[in-house]
């Protein structure tokens, strides 16, 4: 289950979604923006959105700083694949 969650920057997770505003686009829904690379630099927690070698925004926060996130659950382990039936009669 997807949870809106309010945590401390220090608390954000890789893949975790943040609130970047409305910016140029009008429909809310367009201004969550996905972690992908979370970085400390100077005392401060760098969140970085989008391509990280191309072009991306920057969260720059304290580390208690609170920001609001979504955050979809972690992908359970993926059970192993059931035995495959073989085809042949074992004649």
């Amino acid at each position: 289950m997807t949870s809106k969650l309010i945590v401390t920057a220090s608390q954000v997770r890789a893949n975790d979604h943040v609130y970047n505003g409305t910016g140029r686009n009008a429909h809310p829904t367009f201004a969550w923006e996905t972690v992908t690379e979370i970085r400390s630099q100077d005392g401060l927690i760098v969140l970085i959105t989008g391509n990280v070698k191309g072009p991306h925004g920057e969260f720059w926060l304290e580390p208690e700083e609170q920001i609001e996130v979504i955050r979809y659950p972690a992908p359970s382990a993926a059970a192993a694949p059931p035995a495959k039936a073989h085809g042949k009669h074992g004649h």
